[in-house]
């Protein structure tokens, strides 16, 4: 087969794992070669998480699919073309399934699309990555509001309104009473685009980073409530 050879890694993936672009790349021109497939072109995102597809090389990657001047792409993990099983299921649907007619082949996890099998194995491997991510996500969240209920800090930047004093919430007096002012135009009827342009033009204080004011910062002031 004439395959697109694809490789990536994350700007953290670059400087700790050993999934360098070298090595990604060696072993896949030695699958290439020992299989007999011709690869038309090896095309590196480097810096780039897996968490979409609108990544330039894998933009690129699929316009020779689309083109048809390559039969499949050649990768060596599933992980190094997405981690998200929507994104998985919308390239087998387009690409990768037996009516779609190209081929994903995966060196590390020994899958190769153009055969049935190769498929079935396939949709298990990206059901399982996605029950990881999620059970990672769900005791990470519980792990944190557990601390939250001891009145152990959390990590990361304090809710708008208050602030960290050793490992307590306290009040943060001036952005207390912003988030005050804030619920008070909200309740006159103010759009939060409205009330954002308010805020920073009466110059009202955020002890953040570029201390300025943004609807998303608004906005989840609003929703917290």
């Amino acid at each position: 087969m004439k395959l697109i050879g694809y490789v990536r890694v994350s700007s953290e993936e670059q400087a700790a794992s050993g999934l360098s672009l070298e090595n990604q790349e060696s072993k896949i021109r030695a699958y290439a070669a020992l299989y007999g497939h011709e690869l038309i072109d090896i095309i590196v995102d480097a810096g780039f998480s897996a968490k979409s597809l609108m990544r330039p090389g894998m933009q690129a990657a699929l316009a020779y699919l689309d083109s048809g001047k390559a039969d499949g792409i050649l990768i060596l993990k599933l992980d190094r073309l997405t981690r998200s099983t929507a994104d998985m299921g919308s390239l087998i649907d387009r690409y990768f399934s037996e009516k779609a007619g190209k081929a994903l082949v995966s060196v590390s996890d020994q899958i190769d699309t153009t055969t049935a099998g190769g498929r079935l194995v396939l949709n298990v491997l990206t059901s399982v990555a996605q029950w990881e991510r999620e059970v990672i996500a769900e005791r990470t969240r519980d792990a944190l509001t557990a601390k939250g209920r001891r009145g152990e800090r959390k990590g990361g930047q304090a809710p708008i309104g208050t602030r960290w004093e050793s490992k307590a919430l306290v009040t943060n007096a001036e952005e207390a009473k912003a988030v005050e002012l804030i619920k008070a135009l909200r309740d006159s009827g103010m759009s939060i685009r409205a009330i954002v342009a308010e805020l920073n033009k009466l110059g009202v204080p955020l002890e953040r980073k570029g201390a300025k004011w943004h609807l998303t910062t608004v906005a989840r002031i609003l929703k917290a409530g």
